[in-house]
């Protein structure tokens, strides 16, 4: 069956507020061992047991187990918990391999590669289903998380998937349309060629000094680990229903990308939401670029209602 749902909203801060001590009261800490360190979590349970229980995956770079990440403040994800436990509905959001209070468990930046972020979230859904406190696992990823939670559900036993912001193109393809309007004509051209090595499996000794964190030698493994993934192509193995939650007013995914990932699995239901940003919150003003981007830094900002029913759906 397929389904597009577009919505408009105007934000939801009552619900916000009526969930402020919601989850404060029903957090725990959770772990999750592994051969080369434990990664930790924390756990909302709703009022009501067994119930369904919501594995939330972080975007990329050093964002933690509540969507933060230095100057970006949105608190995603503690919010996007709270109010899934008003809705009777378990979750688990966790600090990645490496970062926060998982740190410890990373490996050095020139040994990581994608596939232990993934095997990590396949872990914690094996383990999510042996407790007899939940009655099904939804995966829920957010940014490059999309992408991992996509393969981890091929490799443990969730019950169903969710894409929240997820790219429908190889990373390459992402990067390229982001940085041609913001770097000069050469630059541009030394990226696109830097990346071009890299996805053939070849390292750059040399990348330009200007790009020296996105291309430095010590994270070239990783992304050439990355850059293996299509997320079309992942997005048609899934034998789960899935969900792509896609928002009109994200300035780093498209809603070219969320289409991509509905026609590779066309039972999937496609939600876009009008005036929602790459946040999972419904941006205040879209008038600009900056504008849009205030809405990273706010806390405040409620999480969007339709994300929360779309995964509750």
């Amino acid at each position: 069956m397929k389904r597009t749902t577009f919505l408009t909203t105007a934000g939801g801060t009552i619900l916000a507020a009526s969930l402020s001590g919601i989850a404060l009261a029903a957090d725990s800490e959770i772990t999750l061992k592994t051969a080369t360190g434990s990664l930790y979590g924390t756990l909302t349970l709703p009022s009501k047991l067994p119930a369904p229980v919501v594995l939330i995956i972080a975007g990329s770079g050093p964002t933690d187990r509540n969507g933060n990440s230095g100057v970006i403040q949105p608190n995603s994800y503690a919010l996007l918990a709270a109010a899934l436990a008003a809705r009777g509905i378990a979750s688990v959001r966790y600090d990645k391999r490496g970062i926060a209070a998982s740190r410890a468990a990373g490996p050095s930046e020139v040994d990581l590669r994608f596939d232990m972020y993934v095997d990590d979230a396949a872990a914690w859904v094996h383990m999510l289903a042996a407790d007899k406190r939940f009655s099904k696992i939804v995966v829920a990823g957010h940014s490059e998380g999309s992408l991992v939670g996509m393969i981890a559900v091929q490799r443990a036993p969730a019950s169903a998937y969710v894409s929240l912001e997820g790219a429908g193109r190889p990373a390459p393809v992402v990067l390229r349309e982001q940085l041609k309007p913001k770097l000069p004509a050469a630059l541009y051209a030394q990226a696109d060629a830097t990346m071009t090595q890299l996805s053939h499996g070849h390292t750059v000794p040399n990348p330009p000094v200007e790009l020296a964190s996105l291309f430095r030698p010590s994270i070239q493994p990783y992304l050439i680990s990355w850059f293996a993934y299509d997320p079309a192509a992942e997005m048609a193995k899934l034998t789960i229903p899935a969900t792509i939650v896609q928002g009109t007013a994200d300035i780093q995914v498209s809603i070219t990308d969320a289409h991509l990932l509905k026609h590779a699995d066309p039972s999937a239901t496609l939600l876009i939401v009008q005036g929602m940003n790459h946040m999972l919150k419904h941006a205040p003003d879209t008038s600009s670029q900056e504008a849009i981007l205030k809405g990273y830094t706010d806390s405040t900002l409620p999480i969007e209602p339709h994300v929360v029913d779309a995964i509750a759906g």
